[in-house]
Formats: structure tokens, C-alpha cells, sequence
């Protein structure tokens, strides 16, 4: 990968398709940059544990399939996944 490809990568488009985003880190980063909250706050509100967040926005994580799909739907229905969790009590 070159310096260039890498300095794009870093990039988040905010407006970007989540499906369209170039690695897991911009995906992850795009979904809670979008919702406006804080790592702290995106990890409460979504049961996500703050330290794999966090891990996850440095690239020193990637999400597996699951957690991939579930930050799709987050950021495409964020009121009804906070329904949906606080309807199962968590």
C-alpha cells in the first residue's frame, strides 16, 4: 500500500455510503461521527464496549462480520436499534 493510499484511507467522508467506506476504521468512524455522540456516549447508547470502540477507530481492531452489519444498521436506523436495546433491557 502506498503513502497516498494510506493518507486516503485515514480519510472519512462523512457523507459516505457506509458499504462504500475504504477500510473497517472509516466505517467505524463515519457510523459514530454521524450520530454526533462521543466514543463514550456512541458505546453506551449502542452496547458496544468503549475500549473495542475505541480500538476500532485506531485500526488496531477490525469489526467481525456481525458487529459490521449491526454498525449498518445503527447508522441507518440508530432510533430504532436504542428501541430495540432498550426494549431487551440493555
Amino acid at each position: 500500500m502506498t503513502r497516498a493510499e494510506t493518507a486516503a484511507d485515514l480519510a472519512v467522508d462523512e457523507a459516505a455510503d457506509p458499504g462504500h467506506a475504504r477500510s473497517a476504521r472509516a466505517l467505524v468512524q463515519a457510523v459514530r461521527w454521524r450520530s454526533g455522540l462521543s466514543q463514550d456516549e456512541f458505546a453506551r447508547a449502542f452496547c458496544i464496549p468503549l475500549d473495542q470502540l475505541a480500538m476500532l477507530e485506531l485500526g488496531q481492531a477490525r469489526p467481525d462480520t456481525a458487529l459490521t452489519a449491526y454498525l449498518r444498521v445503527v447508522d441507518h436506523a440508530p432510533d430504532v436499534v436504542r428501541e430495540a436495546l432498550e426494549r431487551a433491557g440493555l
